[in-house]
């Protein structure tokens, strides 16, 4: 519900744009697209409290799902990861793509054990249509929670002012560059170490410590 409310709100947020390639919805930058929602499923989710949940129903809704998006981040880099590997060594056998998922899933996973289920891991990819259906879409995911979290982390501390910097980036919908509707959020358009680590200290407080 909150996701598809962002998505709504986004709609809102650009309907005064003049042309229809600035407002319509499949000429916006699918990133912003999903920062827009990402964000709302976030932030939403530290009001849930008296309103939808109990104090502890909303206290494990909101640890649930950032823990989710922690996984979901490495699995994105995992499938990234992958396919550029596949694309960039069109002679590789069958033997050699699984050994590399296996190597992947290591470098940006690898918490659990497959003592047992050692072939289940190594065909995991599979369960990803994005590679097969549409090669190098999954990665826009990943930037998008970059957004939100960048978004979220800011609302922990200044309220008004993310809400200001969220509508302000919306608004722009199509007309300009995916860049710069991420200034215009106050977002840096970089998901290095840099950007990462202040995002994962956040989640970090925000799961452990709630």
């Amino acid at each position: 519900l909150l996701h598809e409310s962002g998505h709504a709100f986004h709609v809102f947020a650009m309907r005064d744009k003049r042309f229809p390639y600035q407002y319509r919805s499949e000429n916006v930058p699918l990133e912003i697209a999903e920062v827009a929602s990402q964000a709302m499923e976030i932030i939403g989710g530290e009001h849930l409290e008296g309103t939808f949940y109990s104090k502890e129903d909303a206290a494990r809704s909101k640890r649930e799902h950032l823990a989710s998006i922690v996984k979901l981040l490495a699995w994105i880099a995992t499938i990234d990861a992958f396919q550029h590997w596949i694309y960039t060594n069109p002679n590789h056998t069958r033997e050699d793509r699984q050994d590399q998922w296996v190597r992947f899933r290591k470098r940006f996973g690898g918490a659990e054990s497959w003592v047992g289920h050692e072939e289940s891991l190594r065909s995991q990819w599979q369960r990803q249509l994005h590679l097969f259906e549409v090669p190098f879409y999954y990665i826009e995911y990943g930037i998008a929670f970059m957004g939100a979290l960048g978004l979220w982390t800011r609302y922990r501390k200044d309220p008004r002012a993310a809400i200001s910097a969220y509508q302000r980036a919306l608004a722009l919908g199509g007309s300009k560059p995916l860049p710069e509707l991420f200034k215009a959020a106050d977002l840096p358009f970089d998901f290095g170490p840099r950007t990462i680590e202040p995002y994962a200290k956040e989640l970090h407080d925000a799961v452990v410590h709630r």
